[in-house]
């Protein structure tokens, strides 16, 4: 089911999210609010990952700031990794693939993943799609001029 949504804006420039993801952390923050559940309870999140060095940077930053030391153990993957960037259509594509994560209990990987920014040093699922208990699952949108989305589905 979908369980929660959330949304930010942080205006910070055109095309450059702000380093360290504030407004995505914001979005992240209210969207866990709006479904009752605490960064704790999120199992899998499919990033905006982008594979880009400022805005992947500052999608952790903003994973680490909206779990806090529940990042840690959180898996997260970009799925843009094996479908390129949808422009448009990447979000709903994502949260498909955020709702699957539920139904197959599979994170998909993030593919082509060998030389992270020392700054990205979350569990990217790297390479190769994990079998694990999935009940939770938060999807990431962020786009351009600081519109940031986040949906988050969970196990019924």
């Amino acid at each position: 089911e979908l369980a929660g949504s959330g949304m930010s804006s942080d205006a910070y420039h055109m095309t450059m999210p702000s380093k360290g993801g504030e407004g995505a952390g914001r979005c992240m923050v209210s969207a866990m609010k709006d479904a009752g559940l605490n960064p704790d309870q999120i199992d899998y999140i499919n990033a905006h990952g982008t594979s880009t060095p400022a805005g992947d940077v500052a999608e952790s930053q903003a994973v680490k700031t909206a779990l806090g030391h529940a990042a840690e153990s959180v898996a997260v993957s970009s799925t843009k990794s094996m479908i390129g960037h949808l422009l448009g259509a990447a979000g709903g594509v994502e949260a498909v693939f955020s709702a699957l994560a539920i139904r197959d209990q599979v994170a998909p990987p993030t593919i082509n993943l060998d030389n992270p920014d020392p700054e990205c040093d979350l569990d990217y699922v790297p390479h190769t799609a994990r079998q694990m208990k999935i009940d939770v699952s938060m999807s990431n949108s962020f786009g351009f001029g600081g519109t940031n989305g986040t949906l988050i589905f969970k196990k019924v």
